[in-house]
C-alpha cells in the first residue's frame, strides 16, 4: 500500500509545497492533496511522484514511519525558520531514527547513560556540574565531544541544511536520545549547539517541547552548555587576570568555544567587568569574531557512524547497497553522517564495532 506518511517526507525534503510538487510532477494539487489524505494512487500518480521526488519506489510502499512532531524536539530557532526548513529538518529526523534502527540491528551501540536533571532546571551551572560528575570527567576540558555523546549511548547525526536559521535539535525516541548538528555552523558553534542540545535531554527530560516555556528553557540549556564545556575551577584555575580580546582568543582553544562565548562565561563568572566585557565585545567584533571564527579549531565528526561505514564497506556494502537496504536515496545516508564517505580511507587498526551475533 502506497503510505501517504512517506509522500510527506520525502516532499519535505525536497522542501516542496503540495502545489510545487504537483507543478514538478505534472498533475494537480487536488490529486496530490488527495494522495497524502490516504487515497491510493493509480500506477501512473506513482510514477509521476517518484520521479519527482527520486526517492526510490519502494520508500512509498514501505510501512509507514514513526513520524518526528515538532513538539517533540527541541527547536531552538522556531520563529526564524520557514515551514519548508522546518518541515526538512523534522523529516531528516525521522529518516536518522529509521536509519538508526538499521544500524542497531547490525551493531551493538552504547546504551544511553544519562541521568534526569529535571529538578536542577532553575540551576543549570549545578546540573552542568552533576552530569560531568556522573561521566567522571572532573573539571579538564574535553577533547572530543561527539565522541564522549556518543560513549553515552546518544544518537549523533548531521543536519546538513543548506540555512543558518536551523542550529541543531534533539529529542527522546523509544528511551534513546538524538541529536542533530547543522554543519553550516562553525565547528565552535556547533560545540556550543551540541552541549545546549545536551543540555535539552537531561534537564527538559522527557519534556513536551510544546508545553516546555521556551523561553525559560533556552536560556537554562546555554548555562549548562557554558558551564559543562567551561567549568569554573577549570577556567580560574588556567586564566589570571583578562584584560584584552587577544588573550581571549589564545585562550579559546583549550575549550574548544568560539571567543564570544568565552568572553560571555567570564563575564558571568565576575572575571571581566561590565566595561571590560563590552569592550572585549566590541573588539572581537570588529576582528570578525561575530559571525564566525577567524582562528578555528577542527570539526568533530561521529566516531560510532565512521565505524559502522568502515564496517559496512569491509563486509563488501557499498553506498549504493546501503541506499538499496534503507530504500533512500544515498544523498539522503550522506546528509545524516556527517558526509563522512568522501573523507574514509583505510580502517584505523584497532578500532572495530562489534557486529550483532
Amino acid at each position: 500500500m502506497f503510505s501517504a506518511e512517506r509522500l510527506k517526507i520525502a516532499r519535505y525534503r525536497r522542501k516542496l509545497s503540495g502545489k510545487g510538487l504537483a507543478e514538478l510532477a505534472g498533475m494537480t494539487a487536488v490529486t496530490v492533496s488527495k494522495v497524502e489524505n490516504g487515497h491510493q494512487p493509480d500506477e501512473d500518480t506513482v510514477v509521476k511522484l517518484v520521479d519527482a521526488l527520486a526517492f526510490p519506489r519502494e520508500f512509498f510502499f514501505m510501512d509507514n514511519p514513526e513520524v518526528l512532531e515538532a513538539r517533540e524536539v527541541s527547536f531552538r530557532s522556531l520563529k526564524k525558520m520557514s515551514a519548508a526548513e522546518r518541515n526538512a529538518s523534522l523529516a531528516a529526523g525521522t529518516l536518522g531514527i529509521s536509519f538508526y534502527e538499521w544500524i542497531e540491528e547490525r551493531f551493538n551501540l552504547p546504551q544511553p547513560d544519562l541521568i534526569d536533571l529535571s529538578k536542577e532546571r532553575e540551576r543549570p551551572d549545578v546540573a552542568a556540574r552533576l552530569l560531568r560528575q556522573h561521566w567522571g570527567l572532573g573539571d579538564r576540558p574535553i577533547g572530543n565531544l561527539l565522541k564522549l555523546y556518543e560513549a553515552k549511548g546518544i544518537r549523533v547525526l548531521s543536519l546538513s541544511e543548506n540555512t543558518r536559521n536551523v542550529d541543531a535539535y534533539s529529542f527522546w525516541h523509544s528511551d534513546s536520545p538524538y541529536m542533530f548538528l547543522n554543519q553550516q555552523k562553525t565547528a565552535e558553534r556547533s560545540n556550543f549547539d551540541s552541549a545546549h542540545e545536551l543540555a535539552h535531554l537531561v534537564l527538559h527530560f522527557h519534556v513536551d517541547a510544546a508545553t516546555a516555556p521556551t523561553e525559560d528553557a533556552e536560556k537554562q540549556a546555554d548555562q549548562f552548555a557554558s558551564a559543562f564545556l567551561m567549568p569554573e575551577a577549570d577556567i580560574k584555575g588556567t586564566l589570571g587576570h583578562i584584560y584584552s580580546a587577544s588573550q581571549i582568543i589564545k585562550a579559546k582553544v583549550r575549550w574548544k568555544t568560539s571567543a564570544m562565548a568565552l568572553a560571555t562565561r567570564l563575564h558571568h563568572l565576575g572575571m571581566l567587568t561590565e566595561w571590560n566585557y563590552r569592550s572585549i565585545i566590541i573588539e572581537l567584533g570588529r576582528r570578525g569574531y561575530r559571525k564566525g571564527e577567524p582562528i578555528g579549531v577542527e570539526r568533530e565528526h561521529s566516531i560510532i557512524l565512521e565505524k559502522v561505514l568502515r564496517a559496512l564497506w569491509s563486509q563488501g556494502l557499498t553506498k549504493s547497497g546501503i541506499a538499496d537496504e534503507l530504500n533512500i536515496p544515498w544523498v539522503e545516508v550522506e546528509t545524516l553522517v556527517f558526509d563522512l564517505a568522501g573523507k574514509l580511507q583505510n580502517p584505523p587498526v584497532g578500532q572495530h564495532l562489534r557486529v550483532v551475533d
